[in-house]
């Protein structure tokens, strides 16, 4: 496995230098940043992810004020009193994107985020403390616990809130394989442990965020 310094090297060559490079990298929220953000928007965050996957992006973008309105500013405390008639009206809501099971994750991760909030204080506290160390263990205590939060989409919520994680992007699984740290996109847990150790390693070399080792991993391999 190369260092973190010889992917940079590689990753600077395609993407215009180290200067153009570093503009590139994204910027985690501290553990400070994290704690202030209010559980209703963690909430909206969680939501946006599970609409985005699988549809076109910008689409849910443009109706994202709808969204505010018909899901009560993603406040957990309304969302998880919402009937399944609350739910099946929402779902056939225009001003949304229309899809029964996706609004239901809503209120489902609605109390989730109470049950997180009650028992360290906020959600964003709960993200603020999670160890980076061990953000597979963070990946499968959203699997667990959220709906429709399991696999990348759970490391895109995570990315989307600021906490600091990679991403496994076609890229970053790419360049993970040349790295010869695991032979397909990682799946299991022993596959997820690996890539957790590699990255833990990467972070210790260069004192980085894995936010900008997952982005410099994956312009490793070029432009695409």
């Amino acid at each position: 496995m190369n260092s973190f310094s010889k992917l940079f090297d590689q990753a600077a060559a395609h993407h215009g230098g180290a200067k153009s490079l570093e503009a590139q990298l994204p910027t985690p929220l501290s553990p400070k940043q994290l704690e202030a953000v209010g559980d209703d928007r963690y909430l909206a965050m969680m939501t946006k992810r599970i609409f985005q996957a699988g549809f076109v992006w910008r689409v849910v973008e443009h109706k994202w004020a709808g969204f505010e309105t018909v899901f009560h500013g993603f406040d957990p405390f309304t969302m998880v009193m919402q009937s399944d008639i609350d739910l099946d009206k929402m779902a056939k809501d225009e001003r949304i994107i229309r899809h029964r099971t996706k609004v239901a994750s809503v209120r489902a991760n609605a109390q989730f985020v109470l049950d997180i909030a009650q028992e360290h204080g906020s959600f964003g506290k709960f993200l603020a403390a999670w160890p980076g160390e061990d953000l597979i263990g963070l990946q499968k205590l959203l699997k667990k616990n959220a709906k429709r939060l399991g696999g990348n989409s759970g490391l895109y919520f995570l990315r989307l809130a600021g906490k600091d994680s990679w991403v496994m992007t076609n890229d970053a699984v790419t360049a993970l394989k040349l790295e010869k740290v695991i032979d397909k996109e990682p799946t299991s847990q022993a596959e997820l442990r690996a890539v957790q150790a590699a990255f833990n390693q990467w972070q210790q070399e260069s004192g980085r965020p894995l936010a900008h080792i997952s982005r410099v991993l994956a312009c490793s391999i070029g432009p695409t």
